[in-house]
């Protein structure tokens, strides 16, 4: 009998989860405490949100390597953390074989039980060096976005813009002899068009900020979303490099991912256009 609808969508989002490369034992779990069961279900809503809300458009997914270790290093766009999920999504769904990208993900959010345990059942773990460091030296897929909350609390005018990015993400590849993949996320900003950042809220419900939109609840709007993956940046050293040398490198990245958040905001603009008539 063939399948339709959201049960062959399940199935195809649980043959990708079945193809990862990763030790899982005889229950599911890696030894990370990664659950097949959980990185199955999470898929499959994410995938959902992926293809048909926010009809995300994903360019240069082959400029990540298919396996071996590797640094995702973007742009934060959006004042939750949809840019997150969707980067995690789309090595998912567009790389074959698929990778599981892990997320250094803010401490707060282990705060919540339940989104402690789902965070950490998908991969998705605190940001400390020691952590990062283990995951690349295991050959992992690793996801940071150097600007931390700052970079999340942007407002909509400042939606491409930059804030300054932390060093410690160039230490950790130069220690472990791992390549950064630059990435742009573009709509975020869009999506979740933040006038407000409320921080003393934020602070009685135990995070950064809640960001206050026009219709004032931080919901999604379904803007079409896009990633932009560059080429792999490879940098030569130790990682006790004088600050000097290391911000210089950080600084290429952050050109790079600037670079192509230009380009994709030509190409996006290029599309949403109105077509004129010739005569």
């Amino acid at each position: 009998m063939l399948r339709s609808g959201p049960v062959a969508l399940f199935d195809g989002t649980d043959a990708r989860v079945d193809r990862l490369e990763l030790p899982f034992n005889e229950y599911g779990v890696d030894p990370y405490g990664i659950s097949k069961r959980h990185v199955k279900e999470a898929l499959r809503v994410f995938a959902l949100i992926y293809r048909h809300y926010f009809r995300v458009r994903c360019h240069g997914a082959h400029h990540i390597p298919a396996r071996g270790r590797g640094m995702l290093v973007g742009n934060h766009s959006g004042g939750v953390a949809v840019d997150g999920a969707m980067v995690l999504t789309s090595t998912m769904l567009e790389m074959d074989p698929p990778r599981l990208a892990q997320g250094m993900v803010e401490r707060f959010l282990h705060q919540f039980p339940v989104s402690s345990l789902w965070a950490s059942r998908t991969g998705q773990f605190t940001g400390l060096p020691e952590h990062a460091r283990r995951l690349l030296e295991d050959d992992r897929l690793l996801m940071i976005f150097p600007e931390g909350a700052r970079g999340t609390a942007k407002l909509y005018n400042e939606r491409y813009s930059l804030v300054d990015f932390g060093t410690g993400f160039v230490r950790l590849a130069l220690q472990t002899r791992s390549p950064i993949i630059p990435f742009a996320f573009l709509g975020g900003g869009s999506a979740i068009p933040t006038v407000f950042n409320a921080y003393t809220l934020g602070k009685l419900l135990g995070v950064p900020y809640i960001p206050l939109t026009p219709y004032l609840l931080p919901l999604p709007l379904p803007v079409q979303l896009e990633i932009h993956y560059g080429e792999p940046l490879v940098f030569r050293g130790t990682g006790d490099e004088e600050d000097h040398v290391i911000e210089g490198h950080v600084a290429k990245v952050k050109e790079r991912i600037a670079g192509l958040i230009e380009v994709g905001r030509a190409q996006r603009h290029q599309r949403m256009s109105p077509r004129r008539l010739l005569p």
